[in-house]
């Protein structure tokens, strides 16, 4: 036993300078179990693989746990590794020196056997496509201690695998130890390592495979290392079942189409529901999502006229025509009056209603000398105001003028204040202000002659006169 150290010690460097991985799944495997030793091809004449499976005339086994291995994967179907066993060595193989045909297995008196040996292993289990049978040939080298002595090794051999797991096997390998010290003469053999072949059957447990979010896929096949997810979708998950895994996916609760990054298109209309302002209805993307039934570029939610085409201005509505003259109400001036597109939808003053109006003008009275009405007027003045109501668009300059009597100046300013008082009276009985001017022209536009009572009195007048 004083050599086991250096058994662990050359397992200890193997260990630490293989760096590549077991399989595509798990970098390291650990194989323990019995080793048998088998002399008998160190005997003179015997051929290598002269009846090598005499277990009980010729196998050297130690009934308890004897071999030890440790190995990585290092790519396409290679590993690389080391093992170390330990043995009683009861049963040493001799050739007859009466009968050369017969073999003696002799007990030297229970030699200890130890060995290191590093392999070089090659794996058909992909070629053959199995999952279960894992059959392989090594090569490698070693060295061996057989009580005081020892000598290198060169080792070849095959063996096989029986995958009960991903992860746990039973392992069969037989190696072909060619010793480097091995004596060519019977009666020296004994004085040195023999030749011999060494037998391991045990059971191998692959590790060293990280899984950090233990959903059964391996870190290095797992597209999301720290989510669960299933095999199909490469351990990613789809929390909805959409399709569209989780990191993808905008709408990760709801179940939703691809092209839409997982959301759901309730309505059909190529638009998200998360982005779609009417989820429920079809609509244009121009909108929003929602629809334009009347086209009038106003949502329907936002139309109070939804099948009717209308302006913006009128909440998608069309312009009504309360008079029906043509002219929309927000054009028109008169909306419950019918008028001309020309007067802004209100009805056009007549030449006649002017000559009526300048006809009842001529019949305004005032107290001489003043701008006070005389009583007969207000009549008058009645029919002027409702002439001007029913042309509400148009617009009137109202103008005095007096005879030439008095001086100019008193003439100028009568003028003035008589034209002011037609104004006046026409504002306070429902004429807007802004349709109306005033103006005095005293005596300087004469219609008739002053030097006649007749002629003055058609100078002293009113006139309405239309203002376009």
């Amino acid at each position: 036993m004083k050599n086991l150290n250096k058994i662990f010690v050359a397992l200890l460097l193997v260990f630490g300078l293989t760096t590549q991985a077991q399989d595509s799944d798990n970098p390291w495997s650990l194989s323990f179990g019995v080793n048998a030793v088998d002399t008998r091809t160190s005997a003179e004449g015997s051929g290598v693989f002269d009846q090598p499976f005499k277990v009980k005339e010729n196998w050297n086994v130690l009934p308890s746990l004897s071999y030890l291995n440790i190995s990585r994967y290092v790519g396409d179907g290679f590993s690389v590794g080391i093992t170390g066993s330990v043995n009683k060595i009861d049963k040493l193989v001799y050739q007859s020196e009466t009968n050369p045909k017969d073999y003696l297995a002799v007990n030297p008196g229970d030699l200890s056997y130890y060995a290191a040996d590093a392999t070089i292993k090659y794996s058909f289990m992909n070629l053959i496509k199995s999952k279960i049978i894992d059959p392989s040939l090594h090569i490698g080298g070693g060295y061996t201690w057989l009580e005081d002595y020892e000598t290198g090794t060169l080792n070849g051999g095959a063996g096989v695998t029986f995958w009960f797991s991903e992860t746990v096997g039973l392992s069969l390998q037989t190696t072909y130890k060619k010793s480097f010290n091995d004596n060519d003469t019977n009666e020296t053999r004994a004085t040195g390592v023999p030749t011999h072949f060494q037998h391991l059957a045990g059971l191998t447990f692959k590790f060293g495979g990280k899984d950090s979010d233990d959903d059964g896929i391996y870190d290095k096949d797992d597209a999301c290392p720290d989510v669960k997810g299933p095999k199909e979708l490469n351990g990613c998950p789809d929390t909805d079942r959409d399709g569209v895994l989780d990191k993808e996916d905008s709408c990760v609760d709801v179940v939703g189409l691809a092209e839409f990054q997982g959301c759901p298109d309730t309505d059909k209309d190529g638009i998200a529901d998360k982005d779609d302002a009417c989820p429920e209805i079809a609509g244009l993307k121009a909108f929003g999502g929602c629809p334009d039934t009347d086209g009038d570029g106003l949502t329907d939610k936002s139309d109070k006229c939804p099948t009717v085409s209308g302006p913006k201005e009128n909440q998608g509505c069309p312009w009504p025509d309360t008079d029906g003259d043509g002219v929309l109400d927000k054009d028109d001036k008169c909306i419950n009056i019918k008028g001309t597109a020309a007067n802004n939808g209100c009805p056009e003053i007549s030449e006649d209603q002017v000559n009526k109006l300048n006809a009842y003008a001529k019949t305004i009275l005032f107290n001489s000398g003043k701008s006070t009405f005389k009583q007969e007027t207000f009549a008058v003045l009645q029919s002027i105001t409702a002439i001007l109501k029913e042309y509400p668009s148009s617009n009137f300059s109202i103008e005095g003028h007096t005879d030439a009597d008095g001086k100019d100046a008193m003439n100028q300013k009568l003028s003035e204040e008589r034209a002011a008082a037609v104004k006046n009276y026409l504002i306070e009985n429902g004429i807007s202000t802004n349709r109306l001017t005033s103006a005095g022209f005293g005596e300087s536009k004469p219609i008739d002659s002053n030097k006649t009572a007749a002629g003055k009195a058609n100078n002293r007048r009113v006139e309405v006169k239309l203002v376009k």
